[in-house]
């Protein structure tokens, strides 16, 4: 496989876990999933609230289109406005692979 692009994405949830917040998280993994480009996602969340989800993308221009959608845009500002205490986002060129 060439080269590819890894986003990872860490965040901490808020107490606001019923206020929608797993309907959406399906409406966005569905809708991630036919965006040209969209490679795959695996996602954890620890009990606490601890999460980290990893899409992966065929290039930076895909990353970018799947940012600026507008469902994703508006799951972004209700993840700052209430499920979310933070987040980071980091970017990642994935230059090798292998696996057992």
């Amino acid at each position: 496989m060439e080269t590819y692009y890894a986003v990872i994405f860490t965040s901490q949830r808020t107490e606001h876990d019923g206020e929608g917040y797993g309907k959406m998280a399906e409406i966005i993994d569905a809708l991630a999933k036919q965006q040209p480009g969209f490679l795959r996602v695996e996602s954890v969340r620890e009990e606490e609230g601890k999460g980290i989800t990893v899409s992966y993308w065929e290039s930076l221009e895909a990353i970018q289109a799947w940012k600026a959608n507008a469902k994703h845009l508006t799951a972004q500002q209700l993840g700052k406005e209430k499920w979310y205490t933070h987040y980071q986002v980091e970017i990642c060129q994935v230059m090798k692979e292998y696996s057992f």
